[in-house]
């Protein structure tokens, strides 16, 4: 059973895996042409942190001792449905998402990753990608939460300094 708060937004867990290269893992949502980091729903009497090690599981094939966790972002960052994606029928009803990142390391080799570890996966293909790349491929109503995100744990993968911020980099989002 999903965690949905009072105000529709439900728990939600993202997870930033990179590798030693400082790039993240981006998975392809199977039959769609769309990418995105993996992440999942909590479920009631979880942890934020035993959701994110549920999800690698079940998303990318991993176990804890795989990866190391380098961080997590402070608090929820939420995003809002787009009204067309919104389920009126269903109760509780649910607008949107908070989501709490966690920045993970893999330290196993990359055939480690799989995608076929559950009955209806997530992803069917993967691949590495620069560090703001996802940002230009999530689905546009999750844009602002991904560019949040990234901002914030950058300095963990980066304490010397991120990478420069790509052409296509909004001034709004910040240098």
């Amino acid at each position: 059973m999903d965690q949905i708060d009072t105000d529709g937004f439900r728990a939600n867990v993202g997870i930033v895996l990179c590798n030693h290269a400082g790039s993240v893992l981006l998975g392809g949502r199977k039959g769609q042409n769309s990418w995105q980091f993996p992440q999942g729903g909590m479920m009631v009497n979880e942890t934020a942190e035993q959701a994110m090690y549920r999800e690698l599981g079940e998303e990318v094939g991993l176990e804890a001792s795989d990866v190391e966790l380098l961080g997590i972002t402070r608090d929820w960052l939420r995003y809002t449905l787009p009204e067309k994606y919104i389920r009126h029928h269903s109760q509780p009803l649910c607008i949107g998402q908070k989501q709490r990142w966690f920045l993970i390391r893999l330290h196993s080799a990359d055939s480690r990753v799989r995608l076929d570890t559950t009955d209806v996966p997530e992803f069917d293909r993967w691949r590495w990608a620069d560090y703001w790349q996802p940002v230009q491929e999530v689905i546009y109503f999750k844009r602002d939460v991904y560019v949040q995100m990234l901002l914030e744990l950058a300095p963990i993968l980066f304490p010397d300094g991120g990478p420069p911020r790509p052409r296509w980099w909004l001034e709004e989002w910040g240098p």
